[in-house]
């Protein structure tokens, strides 16, 4: 019996002191990212009646079974499915912001309806040299605003693209390394502190990388993840496949898996994709409004004659290519004698100011004023409204951080307790084999 006893207590100080071992480690690394609290599986030795021994009394101490995780697969799933809405929300929420503020920071409103104003106020008198100088510089003004506000949302793009090329940089780094730990799991012993620490980077890499695209996930038999992006694979086994970025002309972009087209639907990436595909859209409003003004202007120009008597000459041009847009428009002249206020056929001097009411009636026409204010509303509403969504998954993605934290984070409360109770077990198992020694002492001082 005294054999037994000192068996079972050497066994439950070897369970209490790997017990403490892993709360210490657990306490070490409270503050480490992607951590999950382990915990250890203790299991009874269960052992058959033998000679001398009562066959109902067969009683041979603990065992470490193994390593626990204190982490569930479908908490993780929740905790990368909101996380990559709530990325997805933010960085199109911060894509959006950047282009209104290049919309209106720019002033291109206000310099618009200033052109039309200056318009209005030569109508009080059409030989007024003050007057038609107020014009040239307003146009010139306006065509300058329309260059600035196309460059701002040309930067705003170039840092939205730049940021996705960083984003697909850091999938491939992400992916790579994931394919690593996959072979490195297929070689890991069960429920050995090494295959533990590799189920850490596996999920820690997991998460990051939803951070970027929703990842699919199928996990195997040897806890090895196989992981696809919108139903094409990007990690399988231990081989990654290259994640790609394709920029179109208008500046849109798209997303590709070893060179096959691929859709993710929710993460960061996706957020930059659609403020770009809203950058093409603000973009291409802009570049209308900018050459349907021109276009409008310099055919009533070309209409009338200036103050002259000469045949009137384009207000607006291309500073490069052919077609006028935001980008490349600019004022013809600088001279305000040669706007075109009278009618074809009239004399030098003429008061007669037809072609500059018609002028004033071709631009209310296009309405380019009321076109950029309905453009800067369309991208200010999208803010809003984009924000809205934004906060909602966010506090939804908190919360199920929060539920996953409660159950695989370290609490050091609760380490600092379990500290306590493993080194009372560990005492009690050493007085357990302290008192099998003195009975096996004094079975021997037996005469």
């Amino acid at each position: 019996m005294a054999s037994d006893l000192l068996s079972i207590g050497k066994s439950g100080a070897l369970a209490a002191r790997t017990a403490l071992d892993v709360t210490a480690q657990n306490i070490t690394n409270a503050s480490t990212e992607g951590y999950i609290r382990r915990s250890v599986l203790q299991e009874e030795v269960s052992s058959a009646g033998g000679a001398g021994r009562a066959a109902d009394i067969s009683l041979s101490g603990v065992r470490v079974e193994r390593l626990v995780r204190n982490a569930d697969m479908f908490r993780q799933a929740e905790v990368r499915r909101t996380g990559s809405d709530s990325a997805r929300a933010n960085a199109e929420v911060s894509g959006l912001e950047n282009i209104e503020d290049a919309l209106e920071q720019s002033g291109v409103y206000n310099a618009v309806v200033g052109f039309e104003s200056s318009l209005q106020q030569l109508a009080s008198d059409a030989t007024d040299p003050a007057l038609r100088a107020s014009v040239v510089e307003s146009a010139r003004t306006m065509t300058r605003t329309l260059n600035i506000a196309s460059q701002s949302l040309d930067q705003a793009g170039q840092g939205l693209t730049f940021e996705a090329t960083d984003g697909v940089n850091q999938i491939n780094i992400l992916s790579a390394e994931l394919s690593r730990v996959n072979l490195r799991l297929t070689r890991a012993a069960d429920a050995s502190s090494d295959q533990t620490t590799l189920l850490d980077q596996r999920d820690h890499l997991l998460e990051e990388m939803s951070k970027f695209v929703d990842v699919a996930t199928t996990f195997n038999a040897d806890d090895t993840v196989s992981v696809k992006v919108g139903g094409v694979d990007l990690v399988a086994n231990g081989t990654s496949y290259p994640f790609g970025l394709k920029t179109a002309a208008n500046g849109t972009i798209s997303f590709t898996i070893n060179g096959d087209p691929v859709k993710p639907i929710s993460g960061s990436l996706v957020g930059k994709q659609q403020a770009l595909d809203k950058l093409d859209e603000i973009r291409t409003g802009l570049n209308s409004i900018a050459s349907d003004l021109a276009a409008k202007v310099n055919d009533i120009q070309d209409n009338g004659v200036d103050l002259n008597g000469a045949v009137g000459t384009a207000m607006f041009a291309a500073s490069s290519g052919t077609m006028i847009t935001a980008a490349n428009i600019k004022l013809n002249f600088e001279d305000g004698s040669k706007i075109a206020t009278a009618p074809a056929g009239s004399p030098a001097g003429s008061r007669d100011q037809s072609n500059l009411a018609a002028l004033m009636s071709g631009i209310s026409s296009v309405d380019p004023a009321g076109k950029t204010d309905k453009l800067i509303f369309t991208i200010s509403s999208a803010v809003q409204g984009r924000k809205v969504t934004r906060d909602a998954l966010d506090a939804i993605a908190s919360t199920a951080k929060i539920t996953l934290s409660a159950q695989a984070g370290v609490s050091l409360d609760n380490e600092a307790a379990n500290l306590v109770r493993y080194q009372q077990a560990f005492q009690a198992s050493g007085r357990v084999m302290q008192v099998a020694s003195e009975i096996f002492d004094s079975i021997l001082g037996i005469k």
